[in-house]
């Protein structure tokens, strides 16, 4: 059966408005948006207080609740997929890092087999994050595995994935980097760029083949120069691209990202969370891939080396977080973690929006921006 929520605000695709009410058909899509002076008919829910926003889609996560993408279990992925309602995610990208050709098949394998059987947060694709990245610029990525594009490796992967390997990030200073971008994204993936101690020209190159986004800007990337620009001065300068950004404060300062929003606009910035296995999980030791991770003042750190190793981040929190540091209303907020992120993947006819004959996923958020309770396909999942 229908029926109708009725709250304080909405975050719709093009406005916001105050009060009225939304539809939920019985089919679990939204229907239409109705002001406060037209009370529909039928079952009304009500959230007198509350705010009302698209659920959020994160597409660089590599785990949670002790489990990580890359070991490719899918019993472990579907409960990340469940646990990442209480982040209010309902869409994202099981995430990988860098590994062996096999381990990373058997991710595909995994998920590939397993289309459309999750029973949590929706699973828009995969994302490879490496291995065709630098060692200067590593990060938390195995150095063992780290090697040159290989398209024809990439599109074993593909056939593994039944077709659901819909972005990889790759560094552009690689051999064949470009020519590997251009047959990927004519495949109809979406190429990111980071991991690299790439030159200006050297980025600049690899967006003109076709990459179109910036993995974790500012992490995993030479400083800009102001006569090397590099990697972030291309993220800067780089018409119709997106940049990831970690909203921790840990992984970079507020002022940084005020920087990034203003060079980008907020409708070119997506919010994610490079979450780890410690997700939702109490400080200690981890794994990250084959290397040794602790997790202490809500940072998630290398034992060799202190390299941050991913985050602990939930993306309900990076939305609060962007508000609480005067850097984004919480429109661009909210919009950074649900439109920007579908567009950036080609998915914002499916995803990220309130708009009749989307999938009703949506939040129910406190004027504070604290996730108050989940809807999935129109039914409520979580409840905080």
């Amino acid at each position: 059966m229908s029926y109708y929520i009725h709250a304080a605000k909405y975050f719709l695709k093009n406005t916001t408005e105050n009060n009225g009410y939304l539809e939920i058909n019985d089919d679990g899509t939204f229907g239409k948006y109705y002001p406060e002076n037209q009370k529909p008919q039928g079952k009304i829910v009500e959230y007198p207080d509350k705010w009302v926003s698209p659920g959020l889609f994160d597409t660089h996560i590599h785990g949670l609740l002790g489990h990580d993408v890359t070991d490719g279990d899918w019993d472990a992925i579907n409960e990340m997929s469940e646990g990442l309602l209480k982040a209010g995610v309902t869409s994202w990208l099981p995430t990988t890092v860098t590994a062996s050709f096999e381990q990373l098949d058997k991710v595909c394998h995994a998920i590939g087999e397993h289309q459309g059987q999750e029973k949590g947060a929706k699973i828009r694709g995969i994302h490879f994050e490496g291995p065709y990245f630098t060692e200067e610029h590593k990060g938390a990525q195995d150095p063992k595995y780290l090697r040159d594009p290989d398209f024809d490796e990439f599109q074993k992967w593909q056939e593994s994935a039944n077709g659901l390997l819909n972005k990889i990030s790759i560094a552009p200073e690689r051999n064949g980097a470009a020519e590997f971008t251009q047959k990927a994204v004519n495949s109809g993936v979406v190429v990111s760029i980071g991991h690299s101690s790439a030159t200006y020209e050297q980025a600049k190159r690899c967006i003109e083949a076709g990459a179109t986004m910036f993995t974790h800007t500012y992490n995993g990337m030479n400083d800009m120069g102001h006569r090397e620009p590099g990697m972030v001065g291309a993220a800067y300068t780089m018409a119709d691209t997106y940049c990831e950004i970690i909203c921790d404060g840990h992984h970079n300062a507020p002022a940084a990202v005020q920087v990034l929003i203003n060079q980008k606009t907020p409708d070119n910035v997506a919010l994610v969370t490079d979450c780890m296995r410690a997700g939702l999980m109490p400080e200690g030791d981890y794994m990250l891939g084959e290397l040794e991770v602790y997790v202490k003042d809500g940072m998630a750190r290398l034992k060799k080396g202190n390299n941050l190793a991913g985050s602990i981040l939930l993306l309900k929190d990076a939305i609060k977080n962007l508000v609480e540091w005067n850097v984004a209303t919480p429109e661009e907020a909210i919009r950074m973690a649900t439109l920007v992120p579908a567009k950036s993947m080609n998915m914002e006819n499916k995803v990220g929006a309130i708009v009749p004959g989307a999938a009703a996923d949506f939040l129910i958020l406190d004027s504070n921006m604290n996730l108050c309770e989940t809807y999935l396909n129109g039914k409520s999942r979580y409840l905080a």
